[in-house]
């Protein structure tokens, strides 16, 4: 492939994260309350499509990281761009339960197949080591979903309802697919590394403490993460914020997780992944504590989402470079898959779960819960940091 070729490809992946994280993932963060008060559902019910959507994320983790390390992933993600469309369509028009969870199920294995996991796999099949670069650009499209999705489908729902909106989620999942036939059909041989790689160092042989520290920072950010993204909105008006004001402040964690992402990219290429990991996991417990006074200041508010959009938005990033340098990139996708399952499996159980502690003890309750679990996330990147930060 040209260096254009790469260029362009890159871009257009980075595109797709763009509109896929939003019209599935983002999905129930936006419509969740409105899907409830139409069907007449309460808030653990209307949640666990998403729960179900995450579990199913886990299920075929491994299967799909492994098809992709075969196949690249030109075939398998314009599959689940279909499979975004079919998915948006079945809540759209779902009456009962069970077709609604059918269709979160479907969405579920779209999101496996076209977000960030599958899309670092397929860099890392196409690119080899010489992913790192491209795995940190195309993330920067992707934080911004939050921020285009979340005020364009409250847009469309305001005007046309969420049923409408939900199917113009389903038109711009099948216009997505000609994103996915940019990527290589397949890449034989590894790319080797370029200029901006370098400070990549060789991957190590694989430990066990290795992969569970990976594995739990990984789980926990993805439970934090399916909690915020169902949550965000609704826990910030139950802090006291007007669902307007809500809707405009959690969309700035958009704005931070790309404004990280693009100082990374522009100033990280000499920094250790590993520095980098636990600097971003640093940052959860800060931004959970400032929400916690988001109910009183509307600046701790902008700060809590601002700060959690960055951390979250740069262990994005490592969370597809630690692999690169811990294990060994030929394997990427299956090994990477059979880490991420349990992360997955956690997180099915978080948009429910939160959902449950909101009703039951209130927004507060659920914002302490978030610093106390965020405090574990940064205490294992600090011993995979420094255990490992020497051997790499």
């Amino acid at each position: 492939m040209t260096a254009f070729g790469r260029a362009f490809a890159v871009f257009c992946l980075g595109l797709s994260q763009l509109l896929h994280w939003g019209l599935s993932y983002y999905l129930i963060g936006g419509f969740g309350n409105r899907i409830g008060d139409d069907l007449g559902w309460s808030h653990a019910k209307v949640y666990s499509g998403f729960s179900l959507a995450l579990l199913v994320m886990g299920l075929l983790s491994a299967p799909v990281g492994r098809w992709i390390d075969r196949r690249g992933g030109r075939l398998p993600m314009s599959l689940g761009a279909l499979a975004a469309a079919a998915g948006c369509l079945g809540v759209a028009f779902a009456r009962d339960y069970w077709a609604y969870l059918i269709a979160w199920t479907v969405l579920g294995t779209a999101m496996r197949l076209t977000l960030y996991d599958a899309a670092f796999a397929a860099l890392a099949k196409a690119f080899g080591t010489g992913a790192k670069r491209p795995i940190a650009q195309i993330t920067l499209l992707g934080g911004l979903a939050s921020t285009v999705f979340w005020p364009f489908g409250n847009w469309l729902a305001d005007g046309w309802g969420w049923r409408t909106a939900l199917c113009v989620y389903a038109a711009i999942a099948v216009a997505s697919i000609p994103l996915f036939l940019t990527l290589p059909k397949a890449a034989p041989h590894p790319l080797a590394r370029t200029a901006a790689d370098a400070p990549m160092p060789p991957p190590v042989p694989p430990s066990l403490l290795a992969a569970l520290l990976y594995a739990y920072t990984v789980a926990g950010l993805n439970f934090l993460n399916a909690a915020m993204s169902a949550h965000m909105i609704l826990l910030l008006n139950g802090l006291g914020l007007a669902l307007p004001t809500a809707v405009w402040i959690a969309s700035l964690r958009g704005i931070g997780q790309s404004s990280a992402r693009l100082g990374e990219v522009l100033f990280g290429g000499r920094l250790n992944p590993l520095d980098l990991h636990f600097w971003a996991a640093l940052g959860f417990p800060l931004a959970f504590l400032a929400g916690l006074l988001s109910g009183d200041w509307i600046a701790a508010a902008v700060a809590y989402c601002l700060i959690y959009g960055a951390s979250n938005g740069l262990m994005s990033i490592t969370r597809g470079t630690l692999p690169l340098v811990l294990f060994d990139p030929l394997s990427y996708g299956a090994t990477v898959g059979k880490l991420l399952t349990p992360g997955f499996l956690l997180a099915a159980a978080a948009p429910s779960a939160f959902a449950a502690l909101i009703d039951l003890a209130g927004p507060r309750a659920a914002m302490a819960v978030s610093v106390g679990i965020a405090a574990t996330i940064t205490a294992a990147a600090w011993v995979l940091r420094r255990r490992f930060y020497r051997s790499i």
